[in-house]
Order: C-alpha cells, then structure tokens, then sequence
C-alpha cells in the first residue's frame, strides 16, 4: 500500500535525534547559597531539625488548585509552606550559579539554544514525617511559564522522594545531605513527592519563565516536508473504513507530544521536541502556501485490551480479579480527535471552537497510547465483546491549511466567525466574494449551523443576493428555532427572493426529520407574536406560511392520537395539543381559522378531548374562531348522549380486529352479549397475537394463561369496567355539555 504524505512526514520527525529530556537534575555546592527566613532568620546549610521546626512555625499549610479553586486538603497535600515574601535568597555565587543552571536545563530539555529562561520564586517547602503531595501537575501560574525548578536544600532525611511522570516513563530523585538538588521538569509533567520516612525534607520551587527568540531550521528537511504537506493538500483522502475517495483535506492536524493549557499555548511557548518540530512544520507550511495555528486536542481511544499474562484456561475472566492497570493493549478498536480551542492565525489571541478530525486529517510521530491519560475507563468481558478500555489524553496540535482555503478550514471550526466574515464582505460591498466564501461552506454546513445563531444567519443570507447559496444556509435549521427576534431578518431574505422560495424554505424547517430538540408545542406558544412581527414588517404572506405548517404539524397530530385507542395513552397527548390550537387560531388570519374549524369538524368525535381543555382556556376571552368548535362540540357530546345507554345484562363489545382467523374468532367472542369467559387452547404466537389485539385496543378483557396440557389455554374474561367505563364517559359528556350550554352562547 503506498505511503501517504502524512504518514511521510511523521517519519521525517520520527528519524531525528530527540530534542532532550523532560526532566533533568544536577547538584551544586550549598556554600553558594544564603538563605533568610522572617521569623526563624538565617538558616544555615545543611538544615538541622531545630531550623526546620522553626521553619514550620512561621509556614502556613500548603494549598492545591483543582480547577478554578485553590484548596486546603491533607490527604491530598500534606505540607508546610512559605511564600516568597518570607525569604531572601543571595550568596556571593548564589546568581552566577543560577544563571548556568538556567542554561544547563535548557540544554537538557531540549529548548532551543535561542530561549532565555528566568526563574521566579514561588514557595519555600517544608515536609515532616509522613508528609507528602500525590500525584499532580503544576498550574501554569504566568503566561510565560514552561518548567518548575525545584531546590532540594541538603538535609538528612529518608523517603520524600520526588518522581516525575511523562509519557510512560518515570524518574525519581532523591535529595543529598550535603549539597544543592536542583531538578527541573517541565509543567505538564506528573510528579508526586512520596512520603517522609523521618527527618525533614525542604525545598525551594520555582517557575521557570521562557524567553524565546527566532531561529531557522535546517532546509533540506523543510524542503521536504513542504512537499509532503502540498501532496497531502492536492491528493484526494481514503477513510480507513474504506469506500470512495473523499475530497482533498482542507486541513492537517500535527499532534505535538507535551500538554498546554490555554494560556500556556504559544509558538514561543513551546516544550522540548515540540518546539524544534514546529519550527520546521511553521517553515514548511510558509514554503507550501499554508497558514498554520496551535490548538488543544481533546482525544478519546478505545482499545481491545487482554489481563496480563492472558485470560484463564477456560475463557473466564472477573475484572474484579487483578489490578485495573493489570491490562495489555491489544487492537484499537476506534479512535476520536476533537479540537477545542486554537490560536488565531494572526496571533492575537484564540478563540473556542469545535471540530471533529476526520482520521485522514491527523499526523503524529507520538501515538497517544505512548503518552500518560487523564482519565481511563475499564469495561471487562461482556459475553458478546471482549474487554475494552477507554482513554481520554489531552495533547496541542498545530493546524495547517492551504491559504487558499482558510475561510473552509476555519469556518467549518468556527460557523459564527464564518458568518462574521461574510457579514464584513457584504458590508463592504464584495458580494462576489461572499458568495463564493459562503458556497465553500456547503460539504459541512449541516454540521456547523446549529453552533451559528439563526439571527445572524438571516442577516447573511438576505445579503448574499444568490438564492441557492441562501437556502444553503437556512436549511439545516428547524422551525423551533424561529421567534419574533428573527421577524424582520426573514421578513428581508423573504422580500429578497420571494414567497416561493419562503415557502421552500418554511416547509422544510417544518419536515419530519426536523421534530427533534425544542418542543414544537413549546415554540407554537410564541407563533403569534412572531406572526404579528411579520405583518408589522410587511410580511403578511410569510405568517401565514408560517401558521400553514403548524396546522399541518398539528392537524397530523391530532389524526395520530385521535385515533389511538387507549385512553390513559391518547387523552394526555389530546390534553396537550389544546394550547398549540389556541395559540395558533390567535396566530391566524380569518380565513385560515375557518380552514381550521372546518378540519376539526372532520376528526374522530375524541378530538373532543384536545377540544375541551382548548375551549375552558379561552373562555374568558372568546378568542375568535372557537364559535364553531364550540357548536361543533356540543353536537358530538349530544349525538353521544343521544346514544342508548348500556343494559344491565349486555356484555357486547364492539371491535374490528386486523381480519385474520384469530380476530374474527376473537370478535365473536367480544360481540355476544351473554358470554363473559372464552377458554381458548392456542399455541404461543397465537396467544401473542390476541393478547397484543386486545391491549392495543384497550379492551376491558382480562387474558391469562393457564399453563396446563398442549397448548396451553388462553382465558379471556370480560370485566366490570365494560359498565364503569361507559358510565364514566357518559357522566363527563354530560357535564361538558352543560359547561358549553352555559358559556357559549348559541351552541345547541
């Protein structure tokens, strides 16, 4: 199979020295450093238990952020601590000394030669017996901050050991007895300080502050690299599951190897390997004819995983049994990248997004599986899949797109920065230029629209002047987005390109495939306002499209539910529909409300149930339009009292089943008015089929089984509520009969 581009210049990265560690450490004499502490004053070098207990009584218990809080927890961080304005470093070597280490560290983490690092205090650590800080990362506490520093003052002491996590590889240091220990690692690293065993443990961390300048990277290697990013933008993309080609990309997705945060996320900012790696991808994509910015991945794996040393002889394994940690990774099963927030291309500052990357968009050198998880989720075996495990890591990426197409690439991240550059276009009069931006958005619209607000989306679309490209834009929007907000921006993209257009674009908001998310019930409660917004914007014909498709909507409802036999099912959905009905007759015009009132005329007499609730509501206010239904009401509620009421001794139910063999023997049995029981031998579908007829129709049959000989015996009985439920319907009739006589007038 050939080699892709991508894979290409992973493999360009892959074969280079690596660019330093993500830890170092080395020792000085401690005769270069003074210390002094307000309120236990100098402390003399190696520190003996006295100075140390003095120490403690001028500290403070440390704290611990956990996101946007800063915390005071001992399980988690037990120790004392000392802010910079309580001590005063110095020495006669003490600044010569650190300005060497600074450039050691660089050295030894991989930093470019042109970066400046600067130290800056941040506490005074002091750790007793059993005191310890679990496994943490450090928070970046200045937008420059790359690494920590930290000073193990000599001591003697055992335990409190400081290890150090990254990418699957852990180191830990030890303190010395008589000398300086200085460690530096860099920020988005694990570490943990272990347990004291005895004695006291004292530290000085710092934040090391990174200046970075420019430099260029090697030529030969960014020759080549350009090229691959051109084939890589030129040549038309596979997906792994196979099937037709796709476009060309409009985008690579680089992974980088170390975490960022927000703030911490710059070009100059860069850790190790990372750093040198973008240096040449930035000078490859300037050759290419791209635009390249950082962003913060978010990546989810999940992996087919085996217990270590394999599952047991006969297949069976309890994940109860061994470690969650105790697992192989085996095949992965499948694989999400989503990119969260990146720079601007212009390097003023970032924005939020949300991108889904498509697998032949990303490149990497470190697969992630190499790297440390935030958070792993263990799922064992299920009897039809194996085990699995799910891991989430957090990795910067740098994104490159051809310039050429940069409003696709950042539009489909970003649907409100896309309508804000149209926006500008139109304002400045290119519409030409806006249309062929806009038209570019088409492959994912359907996708990035509903980020987009509706309200800037009209503005766009009326502005535009092409009505294709505009029905691009609004289609993927449902009706229940709709309010009186949007009325004067559909009011113009409506007089704009005309009402059969409106109309294309109305009815489809109002498909099938559209009644998911807001509740349409909920969005008719303010169809009146909206209609009435439109009129004042000279709009009339779009209100009326507008109530036209409501009524579709809840004409098909109400025929839906009407005829639905169940009772407890069909009178609360009926129930529900009556204020969408007198919202919408008070959206309507005249001649639409008597379309209307003519339909319902046309429902199953249960419409009734949708009817009354909608009639006491507006009673007091004799909303135009429910006249009729008022009449039309009570005519069925006095054919229904018309109706002969039920004798004593009648048992009949009437009811049409689906005409099979089963159904007509099963009428039969409902039509006699004397028999009460049917004993009935039936094999299981048989007695499937009737149990479903009979609660589909919410007949007043009880059906048991009577497990005995073959087949067994269906029993049908017919019960009380054959009478209580008739005289019920019968008493509600009556006194909706009498409500309606006695507010509307004119109705019998």
């Amino acid at each position: 199979m050939k080699t892709t581009a991508r894979e290409r210049l992973a493999r360009l990265f892959a074969g280079a020295e690596p660019a330093g560690s993500f830890s170092a450490q080395m020792t000085a004499p401690a005769q270069v450093l003074e210390l002094e502490v307000s309120g236990a004053g100098r402390v003399r070098l190696p520190v003996r238990a006295p100075m140390a207990k003095k120490l403690i009584a001028v500290a403070r218990p440390a704290m611990f952020g956990r996101g946007e809080k800063t915390l005071t927890d001992t399980s988690v961080r037990d120790t004392w601590e000392l802010t910079p304005d309580q001590f005063t470093l110095g020495g006669s070597g003490w600044t010569a000394l650190l300005d060497g280490v600074l450039e050691h560290f660089r050295d030894e983490l991989g930093l470019p030669r042109r970066t400046r690092l600067r130290a800056e205090p941040h506490s005074m650590l002091v750790y007793g017996k059993g005191q310890f800080f679990l496994p943490h990362q450090d928070s970046e506490k200045h937008d420059a901050m790359i690494a920590t520093l930290v000073v193990s003052l000599p001591s003697v002491h055992t335990g409190g050991e400081l290890v150090i996590d990254h990418a699957g590889e852990s180191r830990s240091y030890r303190a010395s007895r008589e000398d300086l220990t200085l460690v530096a690692f860099y920020s988005d690293c694990r570490h943990e300080v272990t347990p004291v065993r005895s004695g006291y443990r004292l530290t000085l961390t710092f934040n090391l502050l990174a200046d970075t300048g420019t430099s260029a990277p090697d030529a030969g290697p960014v020759t080549e690299m350009a090229d691959c990013l051109a084939e890589h933008f030129a040549t038309p993309a596979t997906s792994r599951f196979g099937g037709r080609d796709l476009d060309p990309p409009n985008r690579l997705v680089f992974l980088l190897d170390h975490e960022y945060t927000q703030r911490g996320l710059g070009w100059r900012r860069l850790k190790g390997v990372d750093a040198d790696r973008a240096a040449s991808l930035r000078a490859a994509a300037e050759r290419a004819g791209c635009e390249t910015v950082l962003a913060l991945a978010e990546v989810k794996e999940t992996w087919d995983v085996e217990p270590s040393g394999g599952y047991q002889w006969n297949g069976y394994y309890d994940e109860d049994d061994t470690d969650p940690d105790d697992y192989q990774l085996t095949d992965l099963i499948d694989d999400e990248i989503t990119l969260g927030w990146w720079t601007r291309p212009d390097s003023m500052g970032g924005e939020s997004i949300s991108l889904h990357v498509r697998d032949h968009e990303v490149c990497a050198t470190t697969p992630s599986k190499a790297l440390e998880p935030y958070e792993s989720e263990y799922e064992g075996y299920m009897g039809n899949y194996g085990n699995t495990l799910d891991r989430w890591y957090r990795r910067a990426a740098i994104v490159m797109w051809p310039r050429e197409r940069a409003f696709a690439a950042r539009a489909e991240a970003g649907s409100q920065w896309a309508l804000h550059e149209l926006h500008d276009r139109i304002e400045a009069g290119d519409w030409a230029g806006a249309r062929a931006a806009a038209e570019l958005l088409a492959p994912f619209w359907h996708r990035a629209a509903p980020q987009a607000g509706l309200l800037d989306v009209l503005g766009v679309a009326a502005g535009l002047r092409a009505a294709g490209t505009a029905t691009m834009l609004l289609e993927p929007f449902r009706v229940e987005t709709l309010t009186q907000e949007h009325a004067a921006g559909l009011a113009a993209a409506a007089g704009r390109y005309g009402e059969k257009w409106t109309q294309d674009v109305i009815n489809g908001w109002f498909g099938q495939r559209r009644q998911y998310g807001t509740d349409r019930r909920e969005w008719v409660e303010g169809l009146p306002g909206l209609c009435e917004a439109l009129r004042v914007a000279g709009r009339p014909e779009v209100a009326r499209l507008l109530t036209a498709g409501t009524w579709r909507w809840l004409h098909d409802e109400l025929r839906t539910w009407t005829a639905t036999a169940r009772t407890d099912i069909r009178r609360p959905q009926l129930e529900q529909l009556s204020s969408p009905l007198v919202r919408l007759l008070d959206a309507a015009g005249e001649t639409q409300r008597e379309e209307i009132s003519a339909a319902l005329r046309g429902c199953a007499d249960t419409v009734v149930e949708c009817l009354m609730p909608a009639l006491r509501s507006v009673a007091s206010r004799r909303t135009s339009g429910f006249d009729e239904i008022a009449r039309d009401c009570a005519q069925r509620l006095a054919a229904i009292l018309a109706q002969p009421q039920r004798e004593d001794d009648d048992w009949s139910i009437a009811w049409t089943g689906c005409r099979c063999e089963l159904c007509d023997m099963l009428g039969t049995f409902l039509g006699s008015r004397t028999q009460r029981t049917f004993e009935w031998p039936l094999a299981k579908d048989g007695r499937r089929h009737v149990h479903t007829q009979i609660d589909s129709a919410d007949l007043t049959v009880r059906h048991q089984t009577r497990r005995q000989g073959r087949p067994y015996t269906l029993v049908l009985t017919k019960t009380d509520e054959l009478f209580t439920r008739a005289a019920t319907a019968r008493r509600n009739a009556e006194a909706d009969l009498a409500w309606l006589t006695a507010t509307w007038d004119d109705v019998t």
